[in-house]
This record gives C-alpha cells, sequence and structure tokens, in this order.
C-alpha cells in the first residue's frame, strides 16, 4: 500500500526533516508513527497524500508514483492523476477542518458531493457513515454543538464516507482525554478490521502500547521499526 524508497524531505530555509528513509506498509496494516514535536511524523503524511513532495527519493502510494528522483529529471504526480488517487484515501486532520455553517450530514455530504456522487448514492452512505462513529441522532446538528471528541469523530467520518483503501490519521486524538481517545482509536481498529490500512501519529505512548501494531518512529530524519 505504502513504499518509500531512499525518501528525503529538506525544506527551502535548509531544515532536513527526512533523511534517506525506507518503508514498506502492506495493505491491511495498522501502522502507528511515532516520535517527539517535529520530529517529522507529519510531513511523512504530507507525502502520502501529495500535500508535499520529497526532495529526493521514491514515494508509491496504492501503486502510484507521487514522485522519484530516479530518472534524469524528478517526477512530480499531475494534479489529476493526485485527484484522483485522493479519491481513494482518507485523511484526518487534529484540527478537524470541519465546514462551522453545515450541519454533520452535511459536513460527510459535502466530500462525496465533491467527487460528483449521486444524491441517492450520498444519502445511501450517509447513515451508516455516522453510525460508525457514533453520530447518527446527533446528524442535524452543527459542528459547534459538539464537544471535541464528537468533532473529531465527525471529522473522522467524513475522512472514511469514501470507503478509502488507506486512512491518513495526523495526530486524531492529540486533543481528546484518554476516554475520547479510546474511543477514536476503536473506530481505527474496526476500520482496520474490514481492511483498511491505517496510518497513525501519536505521541500518547499509553494509546500505542495499549492498541499492539506496529509502530515505527522518526528520530533524527530516520525511521525506526520499534514493533
Amino acid at each position: 500500500m505504502v513504499s518509500l524508497r531512499g525518501v528525503s524531505k529538506v525544506f527551502p530555509n535548509g531544515n532536513l526533516v527526512l533523511r534517506d528513509v525506507d518503508l514498506e506498509v502492506r495493505r491491511g496494516e495498522f501502522v502507528f508513527v511515532t516520535g517527539v514535536s517535529g520530529a517529522g511524523k507529519s510531513t511523512l503524511l504530507r507525502l502520502l497524500y501529495g500535500a508535499d513532495q520529497a526532495t529526493q527519493g521514491t514515494v508509491m502510494v496504492d501503486r502510484v508514483c507521487l514522485f522519484s528522483s530516479e530518472g534524469h529529471r524528478p517526477y512530480r504526480i499531475p494534479p489529476r492523476p493526485l485527484a484522483m488517487l485522493r479519491r481513494r484515501l482518507g485523511v484526518v486532520f487534529q484540527d478537524y477542518r470541519l465546514l462551522a455553517n453545515r450541519t454533520l450530514a452535511e459536513n460527510v455530504a459535502f466530500v462525496l458531493r465533491a467527487q460528483g456522487l449521486s444524491p441517492a448514492e450520498i444519502r445511501r452512505r450517509i447513515g451508516p457513515t455516522l453510525k460508525m462513529v457514533g453520530l447518527t441522532e446527533k446528524r442535524d446538528r452543527f459542528p459547534h454543538e459538539l464537544s471535541g471528541g464528537e468533532q473529531q469523530r465527525l471529522s473522522l467520518a467524513r475522512a472514511i464516507v469514501n470507503m478509502p483503501v488507506l486512512l491518513l490519521a495526523d495526530e486524531p486524538t492529540g486533543n481528546l482525554d484518554p476516554e475520547n481517545s479510546l474511543l477514536v482509536l476503536q473506530i481505527l481498529e474496526r476500520l482496520n478490521s474490514f481492511g483498511v490500512t491505517i496510518m497513525m501519529t501519536s505521541h500518547d505512548p499509553y494509546l500505542v502500547e495499549r492498541a499492539g501494531h506496529r509502530v515505527v518512529r522518526v528520530e533524527g530524519g530516520r525511521l525506526y521499526d520499534m514493533r
């Protein structure tokens, strides 16, 4: 599902975040990405959905090449193929990124409407998705009427309603209390049991230890398999 070969990332200011990183993630795996703040966890995920580009190396996601420096000139995935790939991915952010003036159901529908799905198909998907994240009874409320944990679960619903093959979750429990963090983890694990590949960044050692999934750590620009 994910293949990084010799990937480095240097920002314009000269800051080297990733150095000659190799990573293979099989389909159906659940992988935690850990490391201190600023280590490069978020940058790693951004490379995988095309929000940022590597400086060198090769980045492959679901058999699609996003970047490669192996040829005579660097290859960067064009906008249209990138948009098509993103339809197969789900991304969850720590800061939720919800539409404040839309109801829960409308927030979820917005993702599908942007992909051109029919109104009937959108209606068919919304109910089961909100049920999975435990928000069925609040479908007509607005984001500001939800708790932080509920807002994160709504963000998760938006990421999974398109039935992604790969879900990238960037510190989805970073702003949550232990109870809500565990609830989000349980939802992700249920998705994983359906075959969705999960990559989740986290700095919560309790959550990582409890889950028992594969752990890779970003440290000093390198990637280390911890478990």
